[in-house]
């Protein structure tokens, strides 16, 4: 089976700063526009920014000494343009809910994640597998 993209829509309270953010600081280019939303090419994936009221989101779930927020969206990236994005949104001054490292060090699963929340409230989690077959190894 073939990868197909994704498509998420989701909101924002501020289409200028959904747009400086996925666009400028992710660097996700921008397809179609209306007053009211944005395509954004998440890494060969459809996210639409959608004007709407801000979130209030206060879910976590504990995951390896972390308190990682739910709901949350991202890409899982190689470990070069994992490396490269934090690389990226550190110079650009992101604050990281969850820092980059190294989650289930040694252990199945072993991955490298970020979390971090876009203008309106919006959590990412960007994440990285040294070998692709621990995605889903139990």
């Amino acid at each position: 089976m073939t990868l197909r993209p994704f498509h998420l829509a989701f909101p924002v309270d501020d289409l200028a700063a959904a747009r400086a953010f996925y666009g400028g600081v992710l660097g996700c280019p921008e397809g179609r526009s209306a007053e009211t939303w944005i395509d954004f090419d998440l890494y060969g994936h459809q996210i639409v920014a959608h004007l709407a009221p801000a979130r209030t989101d206060a879910a976590a779930n504990p995951v390896d000494g972390h308190d990682v927020p739910v709901p949350h969206f991202g890409i899982v990236l190689t470990m070069a343009d994992w490396q490269a994005l934090a690389d990226r949104l550190e110079a650009a001054g992101t604050h990281f809910g969850i820092a980059p490292h190294i989650r289930f060090q040694g252990q199945t699963g072993e991955q490298a994640t970020m979390f971090f929340r876009d203008p309106a409230g919006n959590a990412l989690e960007f994440k990285a597998f040294a070998d692709d077959a621990m995605l889903f190894a139990k």
